[in-house]
Order: structure tokens, then sequence, then C-alpha cells
């Protein structure tokens, strides 16, 4: 159990039989009456937002959670196999549990979030940026530079993005996965 004036981000709680993440907390101290804490959580499965507010001193239920590095290895029909850096175990993951799903390669290392208690996987995170090659786009012109137009391109793991004119084919580029957007050109 742990105290609403003790959470942090971070944070996880279970309320309602569901487990959410703090992503925000404001400690409100208004000119009448007690202090409150105003809390957003994200949920752990489907990904929801809520806002909740507690007195001080309510206690909530606190799970405890691991990150850990896993490298992907392949996937295997709808599952992704991935295995635990240290004893080399392999776990298999739910492709809906995986967030960027869509530029996950083979041999990179994403973070597994899992319950302590239960020993469950929660959620595989990848890192924010990743570099990938770009497997097809259209020609690019020299001069392209000017304008802020971007172009369709097929990276190595088949998702679709939207580039720059001045990338080619085969060239690799670093990828936001949050939201899929190009970020830069890597040299």
């Amino acid at each position: 159990m742990i105290n609403s004036q003790d959470i942090k981000n971070g944070v996880c709680i279970r309320m309602d039989g569901r487990l959410y993440f703090v992503i925000e907390f404001l400690h409100v101290k208004p000119g009448k009456g007690n202090t409150i804490m105003r809390v957003k959580f994200k949920d752990v499965v489907d990904g929801r937002v809520l806002e909740r507010r507690f007195n001080i001193g309510e206690k909530l239920e606190d799970v405890r959670v691991e990150r850990r590095p896993y490298q992907f290895l392949y996937k295997e029909g709808e599952d992704y196999i991935f295995m635990n850096q240290e004893t080399y175990e392999q776990i298999p993951i739910a492709h809906d549990l995986i967030t960027g799903v869509d530029f996950l390669k083979e041999g990179f290392i994403c973070d597994v979030v899992s319950d302590a208690s239960t020993d469950t996987v929660l959620f595989a995170e990848l890192p924010t940026k990743v570099e990938l090659a770009v497997a097809y786009t259209e020609p690019g012109l020299k001069g392209d530079t000017a304008t802020n137009t971007l172009k369709p391109a097929k990276l190595e793991t088949g998702a679709e993005i939207r580039v720059p004119l001045f990338i080619n084919e085969g060239e690799i580029i670093r990828v936001d996965t949050r939201d899929g957007s190009y970020c830069e050109r890597v040299r």
C-alpha cells in the first residue's frame, strides 16, 4: 500500500482491478479545505488516460514493476519472441503489447516491463528513436532541400513513413517510434 501523497511519475497503481501508470501528478492546496492530489493515470492495457483526485492520506495499492532489457529475436505467428539479456530466457510477447511494433527489427534491444509479483509481461517498449534503412522510395533530386515537402518511403521493417524529398533508397534514417515521424538522416 502507498499513501496518496507519495505518488510520483512512473509509479504503478492497481485500481478497480486494472493497472495504471502515473504520468502526471499535482499537489493542490486550496485556500479552504483539505489538500488533494490530482493525478493522471495511463491504463497499461489499452493506453487510455484517466484523471482522479485523492485526499491526502488515502491508501492506494501499488504494484512493483521491473524493467529489463530484452532482445528481439524473431516473429512466430502472432507473437514476438524476446530473449532476456541476463538469463537468456526466451519469452513470447503479443503484438498489441509492444509499442512501436512497426519499427521492430531483429536484434533490437527493448525494455520489457513486467509485474514483479506475478511475473506477467505488461508491455514492451522500443527505444524512442531507432535507425532503419529505406527499402523503397522515389528517387530524390539534388536541390530538393529547400522545401518541407514529404514523400512516402517504405522502411526495411515494412513500415511506411513520410520523408523529405532528398532521401534516397538505401539510406539510413532515424525514426521516432512514438509517432512514426522522420527525425534525421544518419551519416
